[in-house]
């Protein structure tokens, strides 16, 4: 779930990508992607970059595959929380003449997969008269298909060296805000409860960076953050990387600004029904840190 970062550059030479995206890149000499996967490493690569917009749609495309692959353009436009215009302006940069045709590369890689080919993400359970009920049913589908994407591509290689990586450690600060804060609230208290010395980073009183002000090399940092990025994580685990203490980091996206922070990372998509998100698979992936941190220093 982690991804490499590659490097594609300009076909026939050793240029990286141009930051202006005004063209498409095909034009510009970049290879077009034929395939979802091939998509995913240009966007994973750190060379393109895009404004605002287009990046909103490019973390979106990242996150629900099968969203797009299912949808009409009207549909993941609102999903994504853009105008259908910016879709079709995001496909032209890939040098496909409009949404339907790079709506292709979702549909392929959708294709015989594994359940989330099978069902969207936010699809809604069957009507039920209970408003109540019918939301609960909704979160508990949620979770399932969140809980569901880990076992498809779980990077078990980044999870190791996470493992090991905290194991190491003198202490481990323990960083997430807002949606995040409940997952590093949980993981703090657990770790504490195996007897592994830990600091929850909880800004109380606003002084988080008063909270990492101690941290060195002998330390490392479990971040959390999610889309859209917009908390003070980034900027707590920056003084972290200053400090020469390792970084380990579950995000949802290889836009996140961590990724490029962490000495590894885990990529956790979250579902969600209603404007609500689930927190399940979060949570799951983080009490198998915490069994593995545990198990590597008693073991």
């Amino acid at each position: 779930m982690s991804g490499a970062r590659t490097s594609p550059g300009r076909a026939g030479t050793g240029e990286s990508a141009p930051r202006k995206q005004g063209r498409s890149l095909a034009a510009l000499g970049y290879t077009k992607p034929q395939t979802y996967e091939e998509l995913r490493a240009v966007l994973s690569s750190g060379t393109v970059h895009f404004p605002k917009r287009l990046r909103q749609v490019a973390i979106f495309l990242w996150q629900h595959p099968s969203d797009v692959a299912l949808g009409t353009i009207a549909q993941v436009a609102d999903q994504a929380g853009v105008q259908p215009s910016t879709l079709v302006r995001f496909a032209q940069i890939f040098g496909y003449a409009g949404f339907s045709d790079f709506q292709g590369l979702f549909k392929d890689h959708m294709k015989g997969s594994w359940p989330e080919g099978r069902q969207q993400d936010n699809q809604e359970p069957a009507a039920e008269p209970n408003a109540n009920l019918h939301f609960l049913n909704g979160m508990v589908g949620a979770s399932q298909a969140s809980l569901g994407r880990i076992g498809s591509g779980f990077d078990i290689d980044s999870f190791e060296k996470m493992v090991d990586l905290l194991a190491g450690a003198e202490l481990i600060y323990v960083i997430g805000s807002k949606r995040a804060f409940p997952v590093t609230t949980y993981l703090s208290l657990t770790l504490s409860q195996q007897g592994v010395r830990n600091v929850l980073v909880d800004n109380v009183g606003s002084t988080a960076l008063d909270q990492v002000g101690c941290i060195s090399r002998r330390d490392a940092v479990l971040a959390v953050s999610f889309s859209p990025y917009n908390s003070i994580t980034p900027d707590l685990v920056a003084v972290a990387h200053e400090r020469g203490a390792r970084i380990v980091t579950i995000t949802d996206s290889t836009f996140s600004p961590l990724v490029k922070l962490s000495d590894t990372w885990l990529e956790v998509v979250e579902s969600d029904f209603a404007g609500f998100r689930s927190l399940a698979a979060s949570l799951a992936v983080g009490m198998a840190l915490v069994h593995g941190v545990v198990a590597r220093r008693t073991g």
